[in-house]
Order: structure tokens, then C-alpha cells, then sequence
């Protein structure tokens, strides 16, 4: 797949990159997408739901009245479940919600959502951006060029930099990542793939490696 270089006028510069079909021309598995967006999800809770049993709540432990011969029903103590502030039945205790998916298939789910964006025809390679200092004015006017400004957005560089971060935190439907942290929630979470110039030659040697 082969893709024109735009640079941060939204111009083209008269050159193209090609993207590994191995990686952006791949036939999608849905079903592995699905589960890497819930092992993603999954992974995002807390857990930390919790009632408090019987045995935990305050409260006397002394049985009501006597087994028989009340002519009543049978009763434990206040800290019966039946009662207002007693326990509860089977509640919610702490665990998690992570899911174990193999290497392969993450990757094949990861492949499968770029996949998506290549044949809608949602990536775009922009030329690498250095940026000096922190500056969400400059970031914005790069979205407005390449004409992504009210589109999800998600920007991959190389590796991390702390002014591109800072510049993109605050701009809203934005996110940035760099090519090794990429998941497959957050490709297909964007309605753009914005790719660096040297992140998008990182996945063409990743794919060198492999062949």
C-alpha cells in the first residue's frame, strides 16, 4: 500500500512510503479484534466492587428468640440478611477482569484493525514533526492542515517525546502513542490514523524482519 508523505501544510511532498501489505493489506479477523478490545476493557476496571457479608457488618450476635416455641419463624441475629442493615447474599467481591490472549493473536488483532484503516482509506503519513517546545497551537494548526480537526484522531511517532505529548494532551478527541505501545482499541477507537514518517518506516522493517 503505497501512500503520499504529507507535510504539516497538508501539502504533499513529492514523496511516498509503502506500507507492508503483510500488516495494512491483511484480511481482517473480527473475532480477534473483539478480543483484544475486551481484554483492553477488561484490563481497564477496577474491580475493587465489594459488599459486606454477615460476618462483616455491626450488629449484635445474639441469636433473636429462642429456636421453638414462639409460634414465630426461626431467627439468626440482626446481622441477618433479611433484616434493614443486616448482610448481603452473594454480592460483589474484588477480582479482576483481565483475559489472557497469546502474542500471536494480539498481533493478528492489531494487523486486522490497521487493515480497517487502510481500506477505508483513514491513514495518513505525515512527514516527522520536531517540535521545540510545548505548543498546542502549533499542534492544532497541523491538525487543521491535514483536515482532521473534528475527526478522533490518533497521532504514532517513533518513540516518545515529551513535547509532542504535551502539545496534544489538551486538544480534544486527540490521543498519541508511539508504534510499541499501539493497541488494537486505540486504532480502531480514531476515525484517523495519523503515522510519522519514521514510524511508518518501523513497520516496514518490522515486516523486512519477518519475511
Amino acid at each position: 500500500m503505497q501512500l503520499d508523505i504529507i507535510n504539516t501544510k497538508g501539502e504533499k511532498t513529492g514523496r511516498t512510503i509503502e506500507l507492508p501489505e503483510d500488516i495494512f493489506g491483511i484480511e481482517p479477523n473480527d473475532h480477534v479484534i473483539y478480543l483484544a478490545v475486551k481484554q483492553y476493557q477488561g484490563a481497564q476496571r477496577q474491580g475493587t466492587h465489594k459488599v459486606k457479608t454477615r460476618m462483616e457488618v455491626k450488629g449484635s450476635s445474639k441469636k433473636l428468640h429462642k429456636q421453638k416455641g414462639t409460634g414465630g419463624a426461626r431467627k439468626g441475629n440482626l446481622r441477618n440478611p433479611i433484616y434493614k442493615g443486616g448482610g448481603s447474599i452473594f454480592g460483589p467481591k474484588p477480582h479482576k477482569y483481565d483475559i489472557k490472549l497469546n502474542r500471536k493473536v494480539k498481533d493478528l488483532a492489531k494487523m486486522s484493525a490497521l487493515s480497517y484503516k487502510a481500506k477505508e482509506n483513514n491513514i495518513v503519513v505525515l512527514e516527522d514533526v520536531n517540535l521545540e517546545a510545548p505548543k498546542t497551537k502549533t499542534f492544532t494548526g497541523i491538525l487543521k492542515s491535514l483536515n482532521v480537526g473534528r475527526k478522533k484522531t490518533l497521532f504514532v511517532i517513533p518513540e516518545y517525546n515529551d513535547n509532542f505529548y504535551l502539545s496534544l494532551r489538551n486538544v480534544t478527541g486527540v490521543a498519541g502513542t508511539v508504534v510499541n505501545d499501539m493497541n488494537t482499541y486505540d486504532i480502531l477507537n480514531a476515525n484517523v490514523l495519523v503515522l510519522t514518517e519514521s514510524a511508518a518506516k518501523l513497520f516496514s522493517e518490522a515486516a523486512a524482519a519477518e519475511a
